[in-house]
């Protein structure tokens, strides 16, 4: 995302600020599990509630740290977050990989965002983010650079490159999904 510009960083921002707060809550919660109190006694630990996105769930469900009615800085409910702007990823890349329309033309990078920033991100976003993403759309650079972002100079040469990303992404989505939904938690506030 860092490389698609200043507008587009903002939202990758976004995405470091919520990667950043799980392991700030994975510090958190290993340091109580082994009795440490302050930062500075704090070595680097792993806590074993945050080994895996279950663990992660089952954890805070049982520390009553998710809150199915109010905000909170959960992991589950930033975990949410995340996986939201997975599906938004693996959309447009999906889109990326398609081919021409009957006019031989391919859809923008642009388009490809709007398009999936619809279905995966935009019913959770409040109307002024949803104006702001518009702009990061018509910002964004052709499909040429795309494709170079992954290493390759056709489009032909991307498509088994982007079944490969768009393969693995599906995997940890629909793990995530599963697991979110099993406990009630894609629509946590």
């Amino acid at each position: 995302m860092e490389s698609l510009g200043t507008m587009a960083s903002f939202f990758s921002q976004k995405v470091k600020e919520k990667v950043v707060l799980i392991q700030q809550l994975s510090l958190k919660h290993s340091a109580e599990a082994h009795g440490i109190r302050g930062p500075a006694e704090r070595p680097r630990l792993q806590s074993p509630a945050y080994r895996s996105v279950r663990s992660m769930v089952e954890m805070e469900l049982k520390a009553g740290a998710v809150d199915f009615s109010h905000r909170t800085d959960s992991g589950c409910r930033t975990l949410l977050r995340l996986h939201r702007s997975l599906l938004w990823l693996k959309l447009m890349l999906e889109g990326l990989a398609e081919g021409p329309d009957a006019d031989g033309q391919y859809r923008t990078p642009g388009e490809l965002s709007r398009d999936a920033y619809m279905v995966a991100l935009a019913p959770h976003h409040p109307w002024v983010l949803r104006q702001a993403a518009e702009f990061v759309f018509l910002a964004l650079p052709d499909r040429q650079y795309f494709l170079q972002l992954v290493c390759v100079q056709n489009q032909q040469e991307a498509v088994p490159i982007l079944r490969i990303i768009i393969h693995a992404l599906t995997l940890v989505h629909t793990r995530t999904q599963q697991i979110l939904a099993e406990h009630g938690m894609l629509e946590l506030p």
